[in-house]
């Protein structure tokens, strides 16, 4: 039987990858950002799918972290695509917080 991670980090990845879904189609729906939001949305489809095709064959006794880093080591193109993805998600999250803190900043005046 391979090893893989715990259950509860299954379920935050997918709640990250369905919350990052859900604010990039929000923001299409209102025009923000439309083209950062598309490329989230693309992103946000194609790393789980592409990290479950290629974590299938790993070698028994490595995790999917595990294999993702070692393929990533190896030069896969695969891997690398995920890590780019992976960044780019969180930049998205930075940007998005951000946005909304400023948004709710209230300016004091004298």
């Amino acid at each position: 039987m391979l090893e893989t991670l715990p259950d509860w980090f299954w379920a935050l990845y997918y709640l990250f990858f369905l919350a990052t879904l859900g604010t990039a189609i929000f923001s299409v729906v209102k025009n923000k950002h439309r083209g950062l939001s598309i490329l989230t949305i693309v992103f946000t489809v194609t790393i789980p799918m592409i990290s479950l095709i290629n974590s299938i064959g790993r070698v028994e006794g490595m995790n999917e972290f595990e294999h993702l880093f070692s393929q990533l080591r190896q030069g896969a193109v695969w891997s690398i695509f995920t890590v780019i993805g992976y960044i780019f998600l969180l930049v998205w999250w930075v940007l998005i917080l951000f946005k909304s803190k400023s948004k709710n900043k209230v300016i004091v005046s004298n």
